[in-house]
């Protein structure tokens, strides 16, 4: 019998594997759907690295998108992360999305996207402390970002809070987590970068992982973050690999710097481009030009990094479980699976990785 036979024969766990086989494996894209934003947060890898400048603004941009969709559904792509600039400046686009793939939105919350028309759209609005921070951090303090965000998305069962978390403020976690399941949402963590400057050191999370352990301890049924999950990202170890360029997995592969990386022999998405709002070109990865990636702490870039490596999960059964939770986590989140299930399951996934401590 094989490892994995092995491990499924445990019966919660290959329900889960079950539900994500049944769902379909992905072939995902990455679309920055225009570079027009009504903020600009401190640190945000759109405008620091210049990516709205890329577009050519004189140009076709309408004809040019019709033509990727056109493209993308040739080339069998079936899952779309939409990101950059501010999606709810184009729900023309969205909707276009929306009725031709799978898909996410990331938003920042000021400007409310639809019910109708979107109904199972999957939204991650953007929050980065509590009331002050995150509007220090997001518009120099001049609107309660977070209010309005709370306001356009309370028990809205499309939408879950994409918590960035910078390393300073971790005492700030539970009084956020709280107010947004009071709101009737869940919560996605990221780490917060600051690429003009700030500490990108990795240690300096430890107090967030810390503390967000403790709100999956307190809250496990509207929590989306793994405990397995939290450790990869803030420590940047998975098994014997190093988080850097040299492992990353969502590199676009028509991009020529990208060349020596796709020949390495670490694992990556065959599939994946990152698209710039041009509609026609695209950048090294999802979240950057040049930056080093020593300071990405994106939550999907870890979701894919960990996903595309299954082989090394199968050593032990916990780890096989890190593996599989992750996978579920991701597809649960975007709306994948989980949609009819007659139990919590996210409260059972949490209380099944707090039975062992997760090998790395």
């Amino acid at each position: 019998m094989s490892a994995l036979s092995t491990y499924l024969s445990d019966p919660f766990l290959n329900e889960l594997y079950l539900q994500i086989r049944k769902a379909g494996s992905l072939r995902s894209i990455s679309l920055d759907l225009t570079h027009e934003c009504n903020l600009r947060c401190v640190g945000c890898y759109y405008f620091e690295e210049g990516m709205d400048d890329i577009v050519d603004k004189n140009s076709n941009l309408d004809n040019a998108f019709h033509e990727l969709i056109i493209n993308e559904k040739k080339r069998g792509t079936n899952f779309v992360t939409v990101v950059g600039g501010e999606p709810s400046q184009r729900l023309d686009r969205l909707k276009i999305i929306y009725d031709n793939f799978k898909m996410n939105v990331a938003t920042n919350g000021l400007e409310q996207i639809p019910f109708e028309g979107f109904e199972n759209m999957p939204i991650g609005v953007s929050v980065w402390g509590d009331h002050q921070t995150d509007a220090k951090l997001r518009n120099n303090g001049k609107r309660d970002l977070f209010k309005i965000a709370l306001d356009n998305y309370k028990n809205d069962n499309r939408a879950f809070f994409y918590y960035t978390v910078t390393t300073d403020k971790s005492h700030e976690i539970e009084s956020v987590v709280k107010q947004c399941i009071e709101n009737g949402n869940e919560v996605l963590f990221n780490y917060y970068s600051d690429l003009r400057g700030g500490n990108d050191k990795r240690q300096d999370f430890e107090k967030v992982r810390l503390e967000i352990d403790r709100m999956i301890d307190l809250f496990p049924g509207h929590i989306l973050t793994t405990s397995y999950f939290n450790k990869v990202i803030t420590t940047g170890k998975l098994h014997d690999q190093h988080w850097g360029y040299e492992v990353c997995t969502n590199v676009s592969t028509n991009y020529k710097n990208n060349e020596a990386r796709l020949k390495n022999g670490n694992a990556f998405n065959p599939h994946f481009l990152s698209y710039n709002a041009d509609f026609k070109t695209t950048r090294r990865c999802c979240t950057g030009i040049n930056r080093s990636c020593d300071s990405c702490f994106d939550a999907w870039e870890h979701f894919s990094w960990i996903m595309i490596n299954m082989k090394s999960h199968l050593t032990t059964k916990q780890s096989f479980t890190g593996w599989l939770t992750t996978m579920y986590m991701f597809y649960y989140i975007n709306g994948l699976v989980g949609k009819n299930q007659k139990t919590n399951i996210v409260s059972q996934i949490h209380s099944l990785l707090q039975s062992y401590e997760i090998e790395l």
